[in-house]
């Protein structure tokens, strides 16, 4: 295979199996797909540590790396601890400051402590949680795509989304956000660009637009 081929690693949402990006084709004459899956969280397990072991699943150099919801908040940790050829941010926040007031608010309070156990083995409340209210319509499509109920995996996740604690964005993050993203509002701080009629399910039913537009951001083309 050619050297000059750009290496695409992907990280899902909370609880979202490699599945979601089955729809997303990126020229293989340019670039090569690779899917992180997650890990199962240690005991007390710091977000960087964690990061760390992902990285370890990361097999080539000056990759690209585009993560997803809580996915794009673990590609800007790992994004601190590699080098990367982009760092792209989808459907995610950039800083604690771009969570929604819910969410600032079950951090003062902890409620996220107690919420994750009723999820676990329910995949309709974890799916509402995830995506937003707008889920009841789509419990089959999310049945596919929520993969992961483990209970430590769920209660550690939670709690890195609402206690995240990073205060500034990372200068070099690309952030692509939908207008109508129920689960972080759109609310971007700095530079981002917006999918009309994206909301936060948007690498799944809004693919052409990624199939379109991913390889324009990664060569540095502009956008149509």
């Amino acid at each position: 295979m050619s050297q000059d081929i750009i290496h695409v690693y992907f990280v899902p949402g909370m609880a979202a199996s490699p599945l979601i990006f089955e729809n997303i084709k990126l020229p293989e004459s340019k670039f090569q797909t690779h899917v992180l899956e997650w890990l199962i969280p240690v005991d007390n397990e710091t977000i960087e540590d964690y990061s760390n072991r992902m990285v370890e699943n990361i097999k080539h150099e000056n990759v690209v790396l585009i993560g997803v919801s809580f996915g794009g908040i673990i590609a800007q940790e790992i994004s601190k601890l590699i080098k990367l050829r982009k760092l792209i941010v989808v459907s995610s926040v950039k800083t604690k400051h771009e969570l929604p007031k819910r969410m600032k608010l079950a951090r003062i309070t902890k409620a996220y402590k107690i919420l994750p156990t009723s999820l676990v083995n329910n995949i309709d409340a974890l799916a509402k949680y995830t995506f937003g209210k707008t889920v009841k319509k789509r419990v089959s499509l999310y049945r596919k795509y929520l993969s992961v109920t483990n209970k430590q995996y769920l209660d550690w996740s939670i709690k890195q989304v609402i206690c995240w604690n990073q205060n500034k964005p990372i200068p070099e993050a690309i952030h692509i956000h939908g207008e109508k993203d129920a689960v972080f509002p759109h609310r971007c701080l700095g530079d981002c660009i917006t999918v009309k009629g994206g909301t936060h399910v948007m690498i799944i039913n809004k693919y052409k637009w990624f199939n379109e537009n991913l390889p324009k951001i990664i060569l540095d083309e502009k956008l149509a």
